[in-house]
């Protein structure tokens, strides 16, 4: 296993910039997860680390290396595609051992040696002799797991490798990733646009939009602590909850201004507050806060165990976790009241949080 280091890493296309000089640290045998919307630089900045995009500007080390301009070949990578990109017409065994076979020097006992291990660790053994048009969709990309498995590479790259599949396999595929990296200890970069993936898999993750990189931390940190407005909307499912300073209530525009300062109450400076972070309560007996949201129920999701409360607040729609056996009927009204010491609040011109005070 291998860091790797993207010093002022960038992309440059004649018509736009796909990675703006980027700075990221992957330590080894980290699990690290480049996640953002389609476009964001993410799958780029992966190629550029396997040698598949060339590097505009700055350096890239893995192993303390410097491989900006070094081939594919020559950085001990492996990579799992999207696609799966398996060999039709060979067997199981063959797509695995094929790369040893042709680029190492190694002998066919050992390379048997390593599929055999390879395919125990992944449970697909049984499977060695078939095609992969026999296979199921998670049998394919356990299979194209395994063709990097046996390489023993420094790093191991995925490129959304789980998009294709159910989300019920997708589940399972994710548990045994995890699983894989635990035992191994190995150096992962994955890239997703899968808010849970990242959040379940990720040692730490590493946001990006447009081409730079929003922040980077752990994935409880990340979904607690967001550095700007953007992270707090992308990262969490439901996304973030954004409110205004409650109109015309001077308690709560002072405890705000003591809380966060002057610029909480700038014009279009904005609350943050997720769906389990709020309370309701009846409109007649609202709980005592120095915050507190009027709105009126539109709908109620109920998912076995808990419930997603659609309400109306002005002109804005939030979104409420609660018990789903709460008494909530559409056009109900309610009382909004925040988890105060979970409450965040966003500049109104860079949408970056400030910090609260106390």
């Amino acid at each position: 296993m291998s860091a790797i280091s993207l010093q002022g890493i960038s992309k440059r296309y004649p018509d736009h910039i796909a990675v703006d000089q980027l700075d990221l640290e992957v330590q080894a045998g980290e699990f690290m997860v480049l996640v953002g919307p389609s476009g964001c630089g993410k799958s780029t900045t992966l190629r550029m680390i396997a040698g598949l995009e060339d590097i505009s500007a700055g350096r890239l080390l893995i192993g303390g290396r410097d491989v900006t301009h070094a081939e594919p070949h020559e950085r001990d990578i492996a990579m799992v595609f999207q696609s799966y990109a398996l060999y039709p017409h060979m067997t199981v065994y063959m797509n695995m051992a094929f790369g040893l076979l042709r680029t190492s020097n190694l002998l066919r006992s050992e390379v048997d040696q390593r599929v055999n291990e390879a395919a125990q660790r992944l449970q697909i053994t049984d499977l060695l002799q078939r095609r992969p048009n026999a296979l199921s969709g998670g049998q394919r990309q356990r299979v194209a797991i395994g063709r990097a498995l046996v390489r023993k590479p420094k790093v191991f790259l995925f490129d959304e490798p789980l998009s294709n599949l159910d989300a019920k396999l997708r589940t399972h595929m994710r548990g045994e990733l995890e699983r894989l990296h635990a035992e191994l200890g190995i150096t992962i970069v994955y890239v997703t646009h899968d808010q849970v993936e990242a959040m379940t898999l990720g040692t730490r993750i590493a946001v990006m939009d447009r081409g730079h990189l929003r922040q980077v931390g752990a994935p409880m940190d990340v979904y607690r602590h967001p550095a700007d407005r953007f992270v707090a909307s992308f990262i969490g499912s439901p996304q973030m909850n954004f409110l205004p300073v409650p109109p015309g209530a001077g308690d709560a525009q002072a405890w705000l201004n003591d809380q966060f300062g002057a610029a909480a109450l700038n014009p279009g400076a904005v609350l943050g507050l997720r769906p389990e972070e709020l309370a309701l309560s009846s409109a007649s007996a609202p709980t005592a806060s120095p915050l507190n949201w009027q709105g009126v129920v539109q709908r109620v999701e109920r998912l076995g165990a808990e419930a997603y409360v659609q309400i109306r607040v002005g002109s804005a729609d939030v979104l409420v976790r609660t018990d789903a056996d709460a008494a909530l009927v559409a056009e109900q009204a309610i009382v909004l009241t925040p988890e105060l010491s979970r409450l965040r609040m966003f500049d109104a011109q860079s949408g970056a949080m400030l910090a609260a005070r106390v």
